[in-house]
């Protein structure tokens, strides 16, 4: 069975990001080995606005909001992508919501030019910036050396501080301040 058969079947034959049935083709997701599972099907207006991200029409990407959720890593990727992208205050939202795997998460970073001003901001397990007095949850039990206890997954963290360190950040747990890897948390 071919690629294009392949994904016809899986989507049951409509974009999988915007679920248009017209002017659909296999977009392989870079870097691609070509096959179904690294590829989605995407109509002409999807493609077109991936490979030239400044025409980005966000209110076509609302369709995103369903998309996220789809199984499938190819399609996952494009939709952390897109979203990431448009950088539009109701974006952020969804990507909190997206729950990507860390292979996929991967995959879905390599394609993001990271390198610009906040780079060095740190960031939480979903790739979302922190700030200064953000509020996060724990998105893993963390054994607190010296602490004596273990703080537990979707535990709260108020106003954290940020370190000098982008990969670390201070918060307070039981009263007591602890430094925190940003990848082990979730912005609230």
């Amino acid at each position: 069975m071919s690629v294009q058969n392949t994904l016809e079947e899986r989507s049951g034959n409509c974009c999988e990001l915007c679920g248009a049935t017209e002017n659909l083709s296999v977009y392989e997701v870079s870097p691609s080995d070509g096959s179904a599972e690294q590829s989605a099907l995407l109509c002409s207006t999807c493609q077109a606005q991936i490979d030239a991200p400044e025409t980005m029409d966000a209110n076509h990407w609302r369709c995103l909001n369903d998309s996220i959720w789809n199984p499938n890593p190819a399609v996952q990727v494009l939709a952390y992508r897109a979203l990431h992208t448009l950088k539009e205050d109701w974006t952020q939202g969804l990507i909190d919501m997206m729950y990507l795997d860390e292979d996929t998460l991967k995959w879905a970073q390599s394609g993001i030019n990271m390198d610009d001003d906040d780079s060095e901001k740190p960031r939480d397990c979903n790739g979302t910036e922190l700030n200064e007095g953000d509020d996060v949850t724990l998105a893993k039990d963390l054994n607190v050396k010296g602490g004596g206890f273990t703080a537990k997954r979707g535990t709260m963290v108020k106003g954290i501080r940020l370190t000098d360190n982008p990969k670390h950040i201070e918060g307070k747990i039981n009263g007591t301040v602890i430094v925190l890897v940003a990848e082990y948390l979730k912005k609230a």
